[in-house]
């Protein structure tokens, strides 16, 4: 028996490090590695000692014989990666695959004096930060998070039918109550506190503060009432507090999302999912009360290229296959889809469409009986109609443009990064310069994750990415060349206190934690999640006050 991983594999590398016998790939050393999808394991190497599933963070990797029906296929899928990918051959020994020299890419002095870090933000990137940090220094960490809750896109941005994700998030809360770590929640940079008064009270500190809008079409119509971001839908159903329980209308039949990336996908299966289905999941209540009387039924994806160049990763279009009681479409609308589709290989994410269902979809008439998908490529959106609210997209088509009736319309062509007040920041990109991770001309400043790279990558991805930051500052540290702190840790503490009335410590995110998994137990689902800034204070109130000492 061997093991598979599958559709959730966030390929941060841990599996990788605990494999006795180097059957995963690609590795962080190898050239492919950030460039696949997910990671794979040899099933010709692979010895079922378990290590790779005890390690994984997102309960991604299962025996095969063990392996849920829809994710049976990735048997076969971990295997076909090794086809003409034979490891070289290593002579007598216990180990079936060569093994790399040992590197050490860090030199930390043992002498290495504390230093104080303050991240900024609490999502994968800035967490991947502190652990790396607080595992192999001395450092004391400050976690800042403007929000009275920590977790960032893990809580979120991770939808709530993708729970086994969600549980990266386990990984990351396990520091939240580190004895070198100081919790300061509900404080936000460059509005509660400055960038300089931040600075001067660490050693360094670290933005990991994400890209949090999104992209524009540059449509006319697109600021029509029922045209709405997919972040501010991601938002509405993971319970963000920035968001309004009634930011979102399903009064309509048909619902377009402008797009083909993963959040694209995301969104579309929540909206043609069963409520059912989604009822023992964290996601909002507001969301799921709307979903029970929602009168969606058909979701329509507008990708601009071909099947071919689409966005989305092959686990999330193999996902969207087996949704139970929703069919799956290709709008035959343009020759090049079907023939792109038909002399695609297997492997291709155009030659997994080679099943589904086409037709040219009359769009003057209502959306068919039960729940439907389309996906349509080949089409631009030219512009939003309606009068007031939206009434219908107009897109492009082989025959001219056409008009394709709608409720609402999503736009899901990226995330983007927003200015820090006090950082440098480059519109072009939507990124802060930097070297490195080293922000340019700002001596103990750093980013990571997505304000440093812009939004791609999985949550994985951002581990190499934090190691790259971390590695960046610690040099630095050796070097001597962090500017000293000029204020205290205590010091710190009451200038946020004297900030902010709704500061929330690692005791208080530990009562909000308890509270909301109280509230899911009473209505059978897995947590239940506090919406609003004034109850998620309220529930870190129920705990002891103050910041520790």
């Amino acid at each position: 028996m061997t093991y598979a991983i599958t559709q959730t594999c966030c390929s941060d590398a841990t599996c990788i490090a605990v494999c006795p016998v180097n059957c995963i790939h690609p590795t962080p050393q190898e050239r492919e590695f950030g460039s696949t999808e997910m990671l794979y394991i040899d099933p010709k190497t692979c010895i079922d000692c378990g290590a790779c599933a005890d390690a994984c963070p997102v309960d991604a990797i299962f025996p095969v014989d063990s392996l849920p029906t829809a994710q049976q296929e990735y048997a076969a899928i971990n295997a076909d990666y090794f086809v003409d990918c034979e490891p070289e051959p290593v002579g007598a020994g216990p180990n079936f695959h060569a093994w790399g020299e040992p590197g050490f890419e860090r030199g930390v002095p043992s002498d290495f004096a504390p230093i104080r870090v303050a991240i900024v933000g609490t999502g994968p990137a800035g967490m991947y930060a502190a652990e790396d940090l607080l595992l192999h220094t001395n450092a004391q960490v400050t976690l800042v998070d403007r929000l009275p809750v920590a977790g960032g896109l893990i809580r979120y941005g991770v939808a709530p039918d993708h729970p086994a994700t969600k549980k990266v998030g386990d990984t990351f809360a396990r520091f939240h109550a580190h004895p070198r770590v100081r919790m300061v929640l509900g404080v936000e940079v460059g509005k509660d506190i400055t960038t300089r008064e931040l600075a001067a009270h660490h050693d360094a500190v670290i933005y990991a503060v994400g890209a949090s809008t999104d992209r524009r079409l540059g449509v006319g119509g697109e600021d029509l009432r029922g045209s709405i971001a997919a972040t501010t839908f991601v938002a509405w159903y993971n319970a963000h507090p920035e968001v309004a329980a009634d930011a979102v209308d399903l009064s309509g039949e048909r619902v377009v999302v402008v797009g083909n990336g993963n959040v694209a996908v995301d969104v579309a299966r929540i909206l043609a999912t069963d409520p059912g289905k989604l009822a023992g999941t964290d996601i909002a209540d507001h969301a799921l009360a709307a979903l029970r009387a929602s009168k969606v039924r058909e979701v329509v994806l507008l990708g601009r290229r071909g099947p071919e160049d689409a966005a989305y990763t092959a686990s999330e279009l193999r996902a969207l296959k087996h949704l139970p009681g929703v069919g799956l479409v290709v709008d035959d609308h343009d020759p090049r889809t079907g023939a792109t589709i038909d002399s695609a290989s297997p492997k291709e994410k155009a030659g997994l469409l080679r099943d589904v269902a086409r037709r040219t979809v009359d769009w003057s008439r209502e959306p068919d009986p039960g729940r439907r998908i389309v996906l349509r490529f080949h089409s631009s959106t030219v512009e939003v109609l309606g009068t007031g609210t939206v009434r219908a997209a107009r897109v492009t088509g082989v025959a001219g443009d056409l008009e394709i009736p709608a409720g609402m319309l999503l736009r899901a062509v990226g995330y983007r990064g927003v200015p820090v007040t006090g950082l440098p920041f480059d519109e072009t990109t939507a990124t802060v310069p930097h070297e490195g991770g080293r922000v340019t001309g700002r001596p103990g400043t750093y980013v990571v994750g997505w304000i440093k790279r812009g939004p791609s990558g999985g949550i994985g991805a951002n581990r190499t990415c934090a190691a790259e930051t971390v590695g960046t500052l610690l040099a630095d540290a050796v070097a001597g060349s962090l500017p000293a702190p000029a204020r205290t840790p205590t010091a710190f503490r009451r200038l946020v206190r004297s900030r902010t009335r709704r500061l929330i410590d690692a005791r208080g995110l530990a009562a909000i934690d308890r509270a909301e998994l109280a509230r899911g137990r009473d209505q059978g689902r897995t947590r239940a999640k506090l919406g609003t800034v004034p109850e998620l204070v309220a529930a870190a109130k129920g705990s002891r006050w103050g910041l520790p000492g």
